[in-house]
């Protein structure tokens, strides 16, 4: 038996997949690696707030060289440019707005999220000798919803979607959904539901990929 060819989406692929589903009008703040490339990808039309913990609001598409201004960065030291309206504010400011329950949305990447929406995004063990977590536990708690963006295995192969975290984790049950290189899943009560594959993918290959079982979407 043959096994369907699929391409996984990369990362400027999975960026544009995670923009379609962000509604017009969203607070969104992304986090550092693949989410961050999201707001190359929303439609000049749509108006989405993207915010950074650093403080900024109203973060645009990331700027061209010529056009740099080094004094504007965001939480991850990145150059951002700034949408018409958009507006800086002191750190606490910024971290009331994510502790307020004000943001719609987080996007985070991630190392391993299980089943029930544990999410481990910050360290591989419990004496790992990267950085502090910074703001993604505030993220992870206060946002309205977080959804994650990251390879569905390691480079080895391993799974990242998961029964239960091995690694220490960020939050607890915090996760409502998953886009990875293959697929994008729910967490629901009832555990991971996919809402769509990259073509040629079946079921049964993705859960080949996957220690926690899955389930395609109603």
């Amino acid at each position: 038996m043959t096994e369907t060819a699929y391409t996984p989406r990369n990362r400027t692929q999975l960026a544009a997949r995670i923009a379609q589903d962000i509604p017009e009008g969203w607070y969104v703040n992304l986090g550092i690696g693949i989410p961050t490339l999201v707001a190359d990808h929303v439609p000049p039309a749509r108006e989405v707030i993207f915010h950074a913990e650093n403080g900024v609001l109203g973060i645009g598409p990331a700027p061209d060289a010529a056009a740099v201004d080094p004094w504007l960065i965001n939480a991850g030291k990145q150059y951002v440019s700034l949408r018409p309206g958009g507006s800086f504010m002191h750190h606490a400011d910024s971290f009331t707005i994510i502790r307020g329950g004000h943001l719609n949305l987080c996007i985070l990447g991630a190392y391993e999220v299980a089943e029930n929406g544990d999410i481990a995004n910050w360290a591989t063990s419990a004496d790992d000798a990267a950085p502090a977590v910074g703001g993604a536990m505030d993220l992870a708690a206060g946002a309205q919803r977080l959804w994650i963006a990251m390879e569905h295995t390691t480079k080895d192969g391993r799974p990242r979607l998961v029964r239960q975290c091995s690694y220490p984790l960020t939050a607890r049950a915090a996760v409502s959904r998953v886009y990875t290189n293959l697929a994008v899943l729910d967490v629901t009560p009832g555990g991971f539901r996919v809402r769509d594959m990259v073509p040629g993918l079946t079921l049964a290959a993705l859960q080949a990929l996957t220690d926690a079982e899955i389930a395609m979407a109603d």
